[in-house]
């Protein structure tokens, strides 16, 4: 009865976000057929967490992000998954995945990272954050009691790349800080194995855990949510400037990264948020950075607002390019000119893009095809 469960919402899950886009993916859905099932489990695991410290007074104060939540005997962190045992900390999601699909590399969004690619995309409970806007708060929000969870360990997210021949892991739809331990451990194996990783953060995470963590990756897109800091703490439930911080570190360490920027009507959609950002990012990252524009839909705790309207992000584009920018797109507008990339300098197109499919791709070898301007990314 589970087995037939959980092999009924892998796809369903699929053809859900499947119905979103412009097309359908047919090499990938051919694919899900002989996707191999699992049971689901009861059992968290209790393996030792990473970045903490014992207390002299008792207790342990967590350093994975920096909330350093400050945990007594049996209770758990801000996240829900990390628990105080004895003053041995551990993660409660080691090893149970609660979602998981095959989603084209576009999807995450990662525009110059291996275009028309796909990507095992994996995720445990829990978060570090709570967004009103989020669109997973059904597995984000929830302790791992609450989610159907599979026993995954890395070897057999390992096993299910090499049988489904999937070039790329993906820690995606909750926040991979909070089952870091699972990722880093997926992601080095992965990586002897020429599987690569990325992951889809939010950028709230210690410096020294994503020291470490990077060099087992191979790209991260990170959600800035706001440029202002009164919309992490009121809406998002964190902080700006560490987030500013991270990000700026992946940078530097020269892990591919490109940005999101989730609109949400009316709490950060001005013309002076949009310069803000764009001056950020053109003076901390470099004009090379992608930058994504996406569109709201109502939900979680904001269904009182409407989607953004194509023209606010229409706004964000042509601000950002005048800014310097050189590549900028818009998402959730399918067929929208500003889903292809284009060459900064001759203004050929690209990648063309109708929502995740691709229908061109003229990148040969890093360089444009029409005048040889090198394009940022891997390609």
């Amino acid at each position: 009865m589970e087995r037939r469960f959980f092999l009924r919402c892998l796809g369903c899950s699929f053809l859900a976000s499947a119905m979103l886009q412009s097309d359908f993916f047919p090499e990938i859905l051919g694919g899900l057929k002989s996707a191999e099932a699992y049971s689901l489990t009861k059992n968290l695991s209790s393996v030792e967490a990473r970045y903490y410290k014992k207390l002299p007074e008792g207790g342990v104060e967590c350093g994975i992000c920096p909330r350093h939540c400050r945990v007594t005997d049996l209770e758990r962190g801000y996240c829900g998954t990390r628990e105080n045992r004895a003053n041995v900390y551990h993660t409660l999601v080691y090893g149970l995945a609660c979602s998981m699909n095959i989603d084209p590399i576009e999807k995450k969004p990662l525009f110059h990272f291996y275009p028309g690619t796909t990507a095992f995309s994996l995720a445990t409970a829990g978060c570090n954050v709570n967004c009103k806007f989020c669109q997973n708060w059904d597995i984000s929000q929830s302790r791992p009691e609450q989610t159907d969870n599979v026993d995954l360990p890395p070897k057999e997210v390992i096993a299910i790349c090499r049988n489904q021949n999937l070039p790329t892991i993906a820690y995606t739809y909750s926040e991979p800080t909070i089952f870091y331990e699972y990722m880093y451990d997926i992601a080095e194996l992965g990586r002897s194995n020429s599987i690569r990783s990325v992951m889809i953060s939010n950028g709230y995470m210690e410096t020294e855990p994503l020291k470490n963590l990077l060099p087992v990756l191979n790209a991260v897109k990170v959600d800035l949510k706001s440029i202002r800091e009164d919309y992490y703490k009121n809406i998002v439930g964190g902080e700006l400037k560490p987030v500013l911080d991270r990000i700026i570190q992946i940078k530097k360490s020269g892990t591919w990264l490109e940005l999101v920027y989730l609109i949400v009507p009316t709490l950060n959609d001005t013309p002076e948020e949009f310069r803000e950002l764009a001056g950020w990012v053109k003076t901390n990252l470099g004009t090379d950075t992608p930058l994504h524009f996406s569109r709201f839909y109502p939900q979680y705790l904001l269904k009182n607002l409407p989607p953004t309207p194509q023209k606010t992000l229409e706004t964000a584009y042509q601000i950002c390019r005048e800014t310097g920018l050189e590549y900028v797109y818009l998402g959730n507008l399918p067929g929208h000119p500003a889903e292809s990339t284009y060459c900064p300098q001759c203004g050929k197109i690209l990648i063309e893009r109708k929502g995740y499919r691709i229908y061109q791709n003229n990148i040969k070898g890093n360089r444009c095809y029409n005048c040889q301007r090198n394009i940022p990314g891997l390609f």
